[in-house]
């Protein structure tokens, strides 16, 4: 079974827009890669151009929070050149998760 997640991140004021873009870019392409990701894509926000959508297929949650431990994810997260917006955990339309599955993966 599938394990989605959607996340709205922005640029930190201050950053070059152009170095994020970049840095996303190669996020994206370094984590298609990653076992147990089915789809990670990072769209931007055509009216604010500083705002960006994830979505995300893994195939559970423990894929999810490995991902947290790869150094090309922990390398823009420590690189502080963008700040969540909203992180959501996504199911099917009448699915419920239990606390223990939503606890697994970690917010970032």
């Amino acid at each position: 079974m599938s394990y989605f997640v959607s996340a709205g991140i922005e640029a930190v004021e201050g950053t070059d827009l152009a170095h994020v873009e970049r840095e996303l870019a190669i996020l994206v392409a370094a984590t298609v890669k990653e076992p147990g990701c089915i789809r990670f894509e990072i769209r931007q926000n055509l009216e604010n151009l500083r705002r960006f959508v994830l979505w995300e297929e893994w195939t559970g949650p423990e894929a999810l929070a490995d991902h947290f431990r790869y150094a090309h994810t922990e390398r823009v997260i420590g690189a502080q050149i963008t700040r969540v917006i909203y992180n959501e955990k996504l199911g099917e339309i009448g699915a419920r998760a239990d606390t223990a599955t939503l606890a697994a993966v970690p917010e970032h």
